[in-house]
């Protein structure tokens, strides 16, 4: 079974690149739905037990954030698969402006998250990783390169 992380601040396409890659295959589990960590920690129990694969879509800007969701995934012996969304903090801004209701972000929120973003690493015991960005409206995904 696999557990898939995404790392990136809010705006980098996430959400957008769950629906078109993983829907169909995944569940999704996410903070901007279930609003509380026990929710959110329930819905990984349940995922872990009956051996669904999972995506967890929110920032995880920091190894700390993402160990938490690493180690019991190894623990229940899932593939762990890491996405970095590329975090250019202009880009990210220009999107959430277009955005409306509770999908837009209070810039600062954007802010506070750049600012504590670590890049992942395989020594966090990701199985995979991988970058995307997007160029031309579309997302473009490569294999990890530590020189990013």
């Amino acid at each position: 079974m696999e557990m898939i992380l995404f790392c990136g601040i809010q705006a980098t396409g996430k959400t957008t690149f769950f629906k078109e890659y993983f829907f169909k295959t995944h569940m999704r589990i996410s903070m901007d739905q279930l609003n509380t960590r026990n929710k959110e920690q329930k819905f990984i129990e349940t995922c872990l037990s009956i051996q669904q694969p999972f995506v967890v879509d929110n920032t995880n800007p920091t190894k700390e954030d993402r160990e938490r969701y690493i180690s019991i995934a190894k623990s229940n012996r899932f593939k762990v698969v890491g996405y970095y969304f590329q975090s250019k903090l202009g880009e990210s801004i220009s999107r959430n402006n277009q955005r409306t209701g509770k999908e837009n972000i209070p810039e600062v929120g954007i802010k506070g998250t750049f600012s504590k973003l670590e890049i992942p690493g395989f020594e966090e015991g990701f199985d995979e990783l991988y970058y995307v960005k997007i160029e031309n409206n579309a997302f473009k995904i490569n294999h990890w390169e530590n020189e990013i």
